[in-house]
């Protein structure tokens, strides 16, 4: 009697745990943006020049001119960019939502399973960044 009454008390908590109706949409992706990350994009080509050799300065890299940057894409909460340096050197920097930036070398890219370093247009900024 015992068992009858457990194993149906068992049954009933199992029933009452499956969901029998639609799954669940995924949980909205939430994503941190700073003023300097949207910033960024509303610089035209000097000035976002100027502010990326300073992040790759700070970095301890050389670079005596960046002949040509550009947006890349989002990679998780960074925003990727890329510099190229009259010394032929390619450079990925990644600006943080703090302002901070990591500069890594666009040849390490794949080693390390990040984006290559890919100019894309602006028109593929992040929506909130357009300004």
């Amino acid at each position: 009697m015992r068992t009858t009454i457990l194993l149906t008390t068992l049954a009933a908590m199992a029933a009452s745990g499956c969901d029998n109706g639609q799954p669940s949409a995924p949980p909205p992706k939430i994503v941190v943006r700073s003023e300097a990350q949207n910033q960024l994009h509303k610089l035209n080509d000097l000035n976002r020049a100027i502010g990326l050799k300073r992040a790759i300065l700070d970095s301890g890299r050389a670079c005596k001119r960046v002949t040509r940057s550009g947006y890349v894409q989002e990679h998780e909460n960074l925003s990727m960019w890329t510099a190229n340096c009259d010394e032929k050197i390619d450079y990925a920097i990644f600006v943080g939502p703090d302002g901070s930036a990591q500069v890594r070398y666009c040849q390490e890219m794949q080693r390390f399973s990040l984006p290559a370093c890919v100019i894309h247009d602006d028109k593929q900024a992040p929506a909130n960044a357009a300004g």
